[in-house]
């Protein structure tokens, strides 16, 4: 007996601000459906995800959800407003005694439950709203970009979260790694309509090829024909005109039918320019470290870094790479050891908490405010690489119109906030790029873009990604950054990281050699002499570590949720007065014991292989 599916959209249509954001579109999803939902930005994308958690009224067409179905939604900027923590916040849909499911899938996303919703940054908001889904478990979820934020390390535990789960998902995300191993269908948002392919991201590309390529070509046959039809209406002799009127009816369908066709968006017009040579070093740093109090962020570091190298620096959020980058670039000093930097440096940064771009200004605002793109007296013209342009049609180059150019930049969708921030970037020359999470948010489309721009750029690139098909397309090296000071420099991308870690741990005595030069895109930068292999302390690795460190914490809090369950169970009327949540406090008290359990044992084993 087939099964009610958990979600269906029928005849929905919806506007904003006159533009048609979806006509007509059906949808269904079934139980265990596993689906990407991919689109330009701009599309409508997290609008349409929004229709499906009922958070958006559309303008007609009816949502229907099958009773007792439940559907969760992780949104991009949740709200938190009368929540203490974070972790009462990812709470707040539970039943009593389940609790420990929001610190479990806390340990997983490295937030912690207990920070002050005040004091919480952007990035650990949306940790704790992706925490409040998963712990809920609904048989829907809906997720809007829910790596953004997160870094490798846990990317791959919600992988492996999302491999295993019962529940259907939708997902949103520009992480092409995580679509392609996650998700057996696809949605495409094109031009207000809604496409279903029964295939996972991995065949979207070549999909959405063939449709434009099927499109332009009927677009290509219908120009033809309306051609070949005018001809006919301008020299056909009068009298057969008369005769012929429906056949001049046809012709004016024709043309309606054909200025009807949406033209599809265009790629923005990106563009790089290396300003002026720099030297053939770039920076070069030696047995450098810093901490922060007692923190330490990096210890004896050594690198080389020439012109024409993509760096790319990974590993766990806080480990220390964006404090690495602005060491390199001169904009934090080492606590010890020396960095010595190039010559005719030009440095152009992308900041991954979009800082430069005011949100109450406009588009215009912003790049016309910009000092390094402000022309005298020209309040309407911007300097793109030494060439004045009109600010709009500046913008229509990054997809943006005439109506979003007055528009403030609080109104633009993430994608939308990134191509903006590109805009200001690419404009001026430059031969040393910073680049801080540029992936976040941008749609795939634009990122292929990007990824063919760093490859032909002159200068220096400089790179933090957690997107690993990001770092394999771009990075010549990689320097691993896996805490405790500790850093190593790698040839090659995230792969090649990867495998070249795994055969250290494999053949853990290996003989340094010297460094020879690094060299253009292409050519691999081995590791330094004088870096040292990097090599678990005492037995364990950085991440057990931590992890020893925490499960003492983890063994308390479970302690103390058996004692108020079984608090609670001692009531010996609970049973016959309220049976269901009886039922549902037995049920959490064995999962405690045995998460307890299970901690307690982890906890011995760590220890044991710590000591020795």
């Amino acid at each position: 007996m087939a099964r009610a599916p958990l979600l269906q959209l029928s005849d929905i249509s919806l506007t904003f601000g006159g533009e048609p954001v979806f006509r007509d579109l059906d949808l269904v999803v079934q139980p265990g459906d596993r689906v990407a939902l991919v689109g330009r930005n701009g599309s409508g994308k997290s609008t349409l995800m929004k229709v499906m958690a009922a958070l958006v009224e559309p303008d007609q067409g009816i949502r229907v959800v099958p009773p007792g179905i439940t559907v969760g939604y992780m949104e991009q900027e949740p709200t938190m407003e009368g929540f203490a923590t974070l972790g009462d916040f990812a709470a707040s849909q539970l039943d009593i005694g389940e609790e420990y499911r929001v610190a479990m899938v806390a340990d997983g996303l490295k937030f912690d439950p207990d920070t002050p919703v005040a004091t919480a940054s952007g990035g650990e908001r949306r940790r704790a709203a992706l925490a409040k889904l998963l712990a809920e478990d609904p048989e829907l979820m809906l997720l809007d970009e829910p790596t953004n934020h997160l870094d490798i390390e846990a990317i791959a535990w919600l992988e492996e979260q999302l491999a295993s789960t019962r529940s259907g998902y939708v997902l949103i995300s520009h992480d092409r790694a995580f679509l392609s191993r996650l998700t057996r269908a696809t949605l495409w948002i094109d031009r207000g309509q809604v496409r279903r392919q029964e295939a996972g991201f991995e065949a979207f590309e070549t999909w959405r090829d063939k449709v434009w390529a099927d499109e332009d070509d009927a677009r290509h046959k219908m120009d033809r024909k309306i051609k070949a039809e005018a001809r006919w209406a301008v020299e056909g002799i009068s009298a057969r005109r008369k005769r012929n009127q429906g056949r001049v009816r046809a012709l004016q369908d024709l043309r309606a039918e054909r200025s009807s066709m949406i033209r599809r968006q265009g790629t923005a017009d990106l563009a790089l320019e290396a300003g002026q040579t720099s030297g053939k070093l770039v920076a070069e740093a030696t047995e450098i470290g810093k901490r922060y109090g007692d923190k330490v962020i990096l210890r004896d570091f050594s690198i080389k870094v020439l012109r024409g190298d993509r760096v790319a620096f990974v590993g766990p959020n806080g480990a220390g790479k964006t404090t690495l980058l602005k060491m390199l670039t001169g904009e934090v000093e080492p606590d010890s050891g020396s960095i010595r930097r190039g010559t005719n440096l030009e440095l152009a940064v992308f900041d991954q908490t979009r800082a430069q771009l005011d949100p109450d200004a406009s588009l215009w605002e912003n790049l016309t405010g910009d000092p390094l793109m402000r022309i005298s007296g020209q309040a309407d013209q911007v300097m793109v690489r030494g060439t004045p342009r009109h600010v709009v049609g500046y913008l229509k180059d990054f997809l943006f119109d005439e109506r979003q150019a007055r528009a403030p930049v609080r109104s633009l969708s993430g994608g939308e906030k990134a191509r903006l921030l590109l805009a200001r970037l690419m404009a001026q020359p430059s031969n040393l790029l910073v680049l801080d999470e540029p992936t976040n948010d941008l749609d795939i489309e634009t990122l292929d873009l990007l990824q063919d721009l760093l490859g032909d750029y002159d200068g220096t690139v400089l790179l933090v990604s957690h997107d690993r098909d990001f770092l394999d397309r771009v990075a010549t090296t990689t320097v691993a950054m896996e805490g405790d000071g500790e850093a190593t420099v790698y040839a090659g991308g995230w792969s090649d990281y990867r495998s070249q870690r795994a055969g250290s741990r494999a053949e853990p005595k290996v003989e340094a050699k010297p460094a020879p030069a690094a060299g253009k895109p292409g050519k691999t930068a081995q590791k330094p002499a004088e870096t040292p292999v990097a090599a678990p302390a005492k037995g364990l690795s950085f991440t057990e570590k931590h992890r020893l460190e925490e499960l003492p914490g983890v063994i308390e809090r479970l302690g103390a949720e058996i004692a108020k369950l079984e608090q609670l169970m001692a009531d010996p009327e609970l049973f016959s007065r309220e049976p269901v949540k009886f039922r549902k406090a037995t049920e959490a008290l064995s999962a405690r014991q045995a998460a307890l359990a299970e901690a307690e044992d982890e906890w011995l084993e760590l220890e044991e292989r710590a000591a020795g």
